[in-house]
């Protein structure tokens, strides 16, 4: 005997549902809703729209402010798209190099001064090995997401070019 009708919605679910992982996309769903700064009573497709293109267009603030902090470092490479015209290519995530500096040596450097960065070359062995930085230690990965300011990016740079 089928513990379960063969015909949906019953074929599905047999078995114990995933209650947390139902709980957790609610969740989810309903914390970026309340990004839209939309009322509630506004339709639910309505403020996940609004809050997704709020979301897409501070990342494309923060990316800018990234890429600016990291300009003009002498000898400081940005792996990765720089046009401020194509940001809609990339996440406000950026890896570099910088000539004379070790990644893992910055980390540590940006850590002790309260900015959290990663270094290595993120499981990306070819990429780093292609652009020729594994030997070195791979690259610094910084990364910023909605919660975070341009004070804190400004303040990144600030930590970055102290290093020189």
């Amino acid at each position: 005997m089928r513990p379960a009708k063969n015909k949906p919605p019953h074929k599905f679910e047999t078995g114990t549902q995933n209650h947390e992982g139902i709980a957790g996309t609610l969740a989810a769903v309903e914390y970026l809703a309340g990004l839209s700064g939309l009322d509630r009573s506004a339709p639910r497709r309505a403020q996940l729209q609004r809050a997704m293109t709020l979301l897409r267009d501070y990342d494309h603030l923060l990316s800018a402010a990234i890429l600016d902090q990291l300009d003009g470092v002498s000898g400081l490479r940005v792996h990765g798209v720089t046009d401020r015209s194509r940001l809609a290519e990339r996440v406000p995530t950026v890896s570099f190099s910088w000539e004379g500096h070790q990644p893992r040596a910055m980390a540590e450097a940006l850590g002790r001064a309260g900015v959290f960065v990663w270094d290595g070359n993120f499981y990306a062995l070819a990429v780093s090995e292609r652009l020729g930085l594994e030997e070195q230690g791979g690259m610094v990965r910084v990364g910023a997401v909605h919660y975070n300011t341009l004070a804190e990016i400004q303040r990144f740079g600030d930590v970055l070019r102290g290093l020189a």
